[in-house]
């Protein structure tokens, strides 16, 4: 690939930040964000063909993964979803190098998913200490690991209970007049973010549309073809996908913080959740899940994203209007509020953002290429 584009200048951008051939903040635990950005790492190098990438990610997880297949820093009895994302990484090592270690870390985390508790319909809590919570974080974290493992060990159930996560939590958060799904849901209805009929939290946060979104498509990449419940997710993806569309800001193609807010006071256009659409988007056009969504959808969203929040300097790319973090409940109390989610800390250059810019940068990529080659075929 030509050093222009842009994946492989947001890739360098954040190897140039390495102290001593390592990311302080991919190596410093096992955490989801890391998990995300050494995943976009590894489609990188399988999209450029660059083998170093690899092995910056297989560096990256051996600081984990011991000999005898244990996980550092990582621990069964916190059920928490977030844990499972890093996990996604372990796939591809143990299909380059055979090692045992990484099949017997990959049975750890599943371990992990068969007793993680779980709502009266069968749903995933998001955390242990979250109970009867569903957060559509949660989906994007467990499902697509869950996916690759029920391909890759040939164990059809787990594409069962991906398909279960998917579409309960769908049918859970949805409002029934926008199309869009709410951050969370709990059953219990004892949150005090949450709707007391209902059970959902009071606002779409764009970033945790993001993650739902990413999840679908991440997901469906290891569906068989003749799963029963391939063609209602790709379904409820292409009715989910005209919602997004239909709340995308005309003037920039990127979307608000709060999706079901535009234009109100202190909304702003935010750089993560704008990211995951982006590339969920044109992964699902570019692999035939969506069929009725233009294209032009997402390079208006992809050229927003450079207009409005990418900067240029002598260290590299810089993305901007990163909501750092949000969330519900917990002990310093969230509760879901549009205040609440206008107070989160809004930042440049976390990889929260960079890693889905990374890639929402490679997707495209795949995307204008195989419409070049669509093209070059009419002719």
């Amino acid at each position: 690939m030509s050093s222009n584009q842009w994946s492989t200048k947001i890739a360098e951008t954040v190897l140039n930040q390495c102290e001593n051939g390592y990311h302080p903040k991919i190596a410093n635990k096992w955490g989801y964000v890391a998990g995300m950005a050494l995943k976009a790492f590894d489609w990188l190098s399988e999209w450029g063909g660059n083998e170093k990438y690899h092995q910056i990610v297989k560096k990256h997880m051996d600081l984990f993964i011991q000999e005898n297949g244990t996980i550092r820093d990582y621990s069964i009895e916190e059920y928490n979803l977030d844990h499972i994302n890093k996990g996604k990484n372990l796939f591809t090592l143990w299909e380059n190098t055979r090692e045992e270690k990484y099949e017997k870390a990959i049975q750890q985390v599943v371990m992990q998913l068969e007793g993680q508790p779980r709502t009266s319909e069968g749903g995933f809590w998001h955390k242990k200490i979250y109970p009867f919570q569903m957060w559509l974080d949660g989906v994007y974290m467990s499902s697509p690991f869950l996916a690759q493992y029920a391909k890759t060990f040939h164990a059809p159930e787990g594409f069962d209970e991906v398909a279960r996560q998917i579409l309960l939590i769908e049918e859970k958060t949805r409002n029934p007049q926008t199309g869009l799904l709410h951050h969370a849901w709990d059953e219990s209805r004892e949150q005090r973010w949450c709707d007391r009929g209902t059970g959902r939290s009071l606002h779409i946060w764009g970033r945790a549309m993001g993650w739902y979104s990413m999840a679908i498509v991440d997901s469906l990449e290891h569906f068989p073809v003749n799963h029963p419940k391939r063609g209602q997710i790709m379904g409820i993806f292409e009715r989910m996908a005209h919602a997004i569309k239909n709340v995308q800001d005309q003037e920039s193609g990127l979307w608000y913080q709060l999706m079901d807010q535009n234009g109100r006071d202190q909304n702003y256009l935010e750089a993560s959740g704008s990211c995951m659409l982006t590339y969920a988007l044109a992964k699902g056009i570019r692999l035939g899940y969506l069929s009725g969504i233009d294209s032009e959808v997402v390079f208006r969203s992809y050229e927003g994203i450079h207009k409005h929040f990418v900067t240029e300097d002598e260290k590299g790319v810089h993305l901007h209007q990163i909501c750092k973090g949000a969330g519900l409940g917990g002990s310093k109390y969230r509760d879901g509020s549009y205040d609440y989610y206008m107070s989160e800390e809004i930042v440049s250059d976390d990889l929260m953002g960079v890693a889905p810019f990374l890639l929402a940068s490679i997707e495209m990529e795949k995307l204008a290429k195989a419409r070049q080659a669509e093209s070059l075929e009419m002719f």
